[in-house]
């Protein structure tokens, strides 16, 4: 059964950093594309980012573009999310998620999912 795992959340001030990880089954990660996606209190879940299985292309969400970054190492099965100069506004459960095939920014696209990793920034 394929399986997602994020860890990394937690509290930040903003302008800092955090990097958030999703560890993945090999059976999930080896061809599958993976994606970030957020959902704070009252909002409908957003996309962040994509990766396709090479690793070679990636998708931003326009909030998030030129501060986070989407990558991926095969050796350990497991995909990040660098997120940089962030804001309250990035204040929200974050989700990875995986679909056989090319990436997607859709979340309706994605059938395999995490249990979300709290990311709060302090203003």
């Amino acid at each position: 059964q394929e399986q997602l795992v994020e860890s990394g959340g937690g509290l930040v001030q903003a302008g800092g950093s955090l990097r958030l990880s999703c560890a993945a089954s090999a059976r999930t990660f080896g061809d599958y594309a993976m994606g970030w996606f957020r959902q704070a209190p009252g909002k409908e879940r957003e996309f962040v980012a994509a990766i396709t299985y090479t690793g070679r292309s990636t998708e931003y969400g326009e909030s998030v573009e030129g501060r986070f970054t989407i990558s991926r190492d095969t050796a350990k099965n497991t995909v990040y999310l660098q997120m940089n100069s962030l804001t309250p506004d990035d204040t929200a459960v974050y989700y990875c998620a995986a679909r056989p095939g090319y990436l997607s920014n859709y979340d309706g696209d994605f059938n395999v999912w995490g249990q979300g990793t709290q990311v709060t920034v302090s203003s």
